[in-house]
This record gives structure tokens, sequence and C-alpha cells, in this order.
């Protein structure tokens, strides 16, 4: 698994040449990058077989799934910084996800978005939200993981405002970031409140503190609040949701890459990495519950009365991302990660 580094290196390579280079390749170098999503999606099934190898009589051999690590920035004595990946369940589902989707959608594109003007520049983005997305997925600790989130956001403003001399298509780009960035706040703080009381940014070290009862409970409970919000803005939630409808003005299979495997599914990722934590705050999970049932119901009527068809379809992922969130207000990763991964192959 030492090759997981590897995921997000590939595309991040591939966004800085085609940004850079795209007008002097051959069709705006649209097959090297499906090539190299190609190359991910393969070594994204080595990691996993890799991952599956790590059993020892039904359970994970000790040490198996924290793969990487290396001290990235160390400032004072208190603040040490890691770039490290962290490969469980979770995270090969997910990996299989974004990989396999954006590959799809990539292939798809070719045709679709043939002639277009800004064709080289079009599959440069899909490459670099493909590297933010799987460096978010992949991350093991909340800091890494955080600056990913932040690059999964510009991303999709770049996409959705693809379109940008429409009207429409630049306001639901902006729409959409300064929405999103609002939740973005409330992680910030709820990271920076989890390494105040933790010491570090390592997420399975934060797990610990706090099944060691190392936390404060109100503290804990405002931390994991904050930490839901940021959930909440990329995944769409009330009453964060009115970007994800707009968000359509977009090329069309940017929609179907932003509705199944990358933006909107990053916070649902969030809790569920983060549910042992959640699990010692019931209140703030009974939150997530409560959210998540008001956004399915309001998803789903708003959608009901809805007549563009591309609208509708975005009500839906709304309201599909809510049961998500009721399965992990109950406790239900696994639940939650099912359905995930149904979701983002039938709606792409």
């Amino acid at each position: 698994m030492e090759q997981v580094w590897l995921l997000p290196a590939i595309p991040a390579a591939l966004f800085a040449l085609l940004a850079l280079f795209n007008r002097a390749m051959p069709r705006g170098g649209d097959g090297l990058a499906i090539l190299g999503m190609a190359v991910v999606v393969v070594l994204g099934l080595l990691v996993t077989l890799d991952f599956q190898a790590s059993f020892v009589d039904g359970k994970f051999a000790p040490g198996s799934e924290h793969v990487y690590a290396f001290e990235w920035a160390k400032i004072g004595e208190s603040l040490l910084i890691e770039f490290s990946t962290y490969v469980d369940g979770i995270t090969v589902l997910m990996i299989a996800v974004v990989s396999i989707v954006t590959l799809m959608v990539m292939m798809y594109s070719v045709g679709y978005m043939d002639g277009e003007p800004r064709y080289g520049w079009y599959f440069a983005v899909l490459s670099g939200f493909a590297a933010a997305m799987l460096m978010l997925v992949t991350s093991g600790n909340l800091l890494l993981l955080y600056l990913s989130w932040e690059a999964v956001g510009l991303a999709s403003y770049l996409l959705i405002g693809f379109y940008w001399e429409r009207q429409t298509a630049a306001e639901a780009a902006k729409k959409a970031f300064i929405t999103t960035r609002i939740g973005d706040v409330g992680l910030l703080i709820g990271i920076i409140l989890l390494w105040r009381g933790a010491g570090s940014f390592d997420i399975q070290q934060i797990i610990e503190f706090a099944r060691e009862g190392g936390f404060d409970s109100l503290y804990l409970t405002v931390s994991m609040l904050f930490l839901f919000a940021g959930a909440a803005g990329k995944s769409a939630q009330f009453p964060l949701h009115v970007w994800l409808p707009d968000a359509m003005e977009g090329p069309t299979p940017v929609s179907a890459l932003i509705h199944a495997a990358t933006m909107v599914v990053a916070g649902v990722y969030l809790v569920a990495r983060m549910m042992p934590v959640f699990d010692e705050v019931l209140i703030a999970r009974d939150v997530v519950l409560y959210i998540g049932l008001t956004t399915a119901a309001m998803g789903a009527t708003m959608g009901l009365v809805t007549s563009d068809i591309k609208r509708v379809l975005a009500y839906s992922t709304v309201s599909q991302l809510g049961f998500m969130f009721v399965a992990l207000g109950v406790g239900s990763v696994t639940a939650a990660m099912f359905h995930l991964f149904t979701h983002a192959f039938f709606k792409s």
C-alpha cells in the first residue's frame, strides 16, 4: 500500500501538464488525461488487493492501515504537521468510486465536449478535481484533508462556471463557492478545536484521545458540530442545500461527476471517517440525523414540483444525501457507505 500517494499525485501532475501545455497536445491532451486516470484505477485496485491481504483471522494486522507518513512542517515545539495517508475499508471504497466514475466521465466527455474552445482546459480541471478528491479520501490528518477539501471547492467552481460567458453559469459557480465556504469556516474551526484539545491533527490520534475521554463533553460536542457544518455545506444539507440545483449550469458530464463521486460525497465521507468521535457525543450525532431527515424530505418534495429535469435530478441528489446522513446519524457507517456507492454509479 506504499503506492497510495501516487493516486492523487498522478492526476495532480496531469493537471499541471495539461493546464500549461494542452494547446500543444493532440486534442488538448484528452488521451493523456484518460490514460492517467486509467492508471489510477489500476493502482486503486492494487491498493484494494493489498488491503485485503492485510486480513489476519478476519481482522486487520496491527499497523496495516496507516501506510505512509513523513514530517511536512514543524512550528515550535507543539505543532507538528505530517503528510500522511490512511487506508481502511472506507478509503478503499472511496478510491474506487472517485477513480472509476471520473474515468467514465472523461471517456464520455471526449464526444460530448468535442469542439469546445476550452476543451483542453476542461480535461485539465477534471484531472485536478480527481487529484483533490483522491487526496481528501486518503488523508491521514485533518490539516491535509482541509487543504484537499478547499482544492475540491476550487475545482468545482471552475467546472460549474466552465461556460463563464453565460451569466447563469457564472452566478451558479459563485453561489456554489460562497455557500460552501460558509460551511468550510465551520470545518476549519472544528479542526482547530480538535487540534487544540488533542494536540495533533492526526485523525487516529484524535479518535483515540476522544475514546479515552480526553475531551470535555461540551467542548467535543461544539467541535463536532462545527465539523458537521463543513460536511453539510459540501454535501448540500439544509440549510446549505441551495447551491446544488444551480450547479447544473455546468457541462452535463461535470454535473454527473459532482453529483456522483466528488464534491457532494465529501461531507458524507468526513462524517463517516470521524464517526468514532461522533459516537462519543450523541447530541452531535442526533443533529446529523435530524438534518439528514429534514434534507431528505425537503429534497424529495422540492423535486416533485420542479419541471426542469436537471434540477429534478439535483433535488434527487439532495434527498439521497439526506438519507446517507440519516444512516450516519443512527451510527450505521456501513449503510451510509453502501448507499453512497450505489448512488454514485446509478446517478452518474
